[in-house]
């Protein structure tokens, strides 16, 4: 899978799914570290990569962009700090949440529970 790890993520992130296999990405590798979130998503549409972040603003852009794609990984769980626990909870998660990944959505992993909603979200 392509992924695009946000500058709210530490770089460790995308390098430990690249040792996974994966395509990752961080926004320091761009040279986005001070890009907008709407450049960000715009990025990773391009190349058809998924947003890796902790930013709680995606759910508003999400819901703004009234698009399917790009999809988005929310960490939403504070006390995961360490870069290589948060990559491994994402790796752990990945089998389940691929194909929903592959159509867009947004899948957000807390310590509790992990929810999938798919895109586009409509406003309510």
């Amino acid at each position: 899978m392509k992924f695009l790890v946000d500058n709210a993520l530490s770089p460790l992130v995308a390098e430990e799914l690249r040792s996974a296999g994966h395509d990752a990405m961080h926004v320091r590798q761009y040279e986005m570290q001070s890009a907008t979130d709407d450049q960000i998503f715009e990025r990773a549409a391009e190349e058809d990569r998924i947003i890796i972040s902790a930013d709680t603003d995606f759910g508003r852009i999400l819901t703004l962009r009234s698009a399917a794609k790009p999809s988005v990984i929310l960490l939403r769980w504070p006390a995961l700090r360490q870069p290589q626990a948060q990559a491994r909870i994402i790796l752990n998660n990945l089998p389940g949440v691929h194909d929903d990944l592959q159509q867009g959505c947004v899948v957000v992993i807390e310590q509790s529970r992990l929810r999938v909603r798919p895109l586009p979200i409509r406003p309510e």
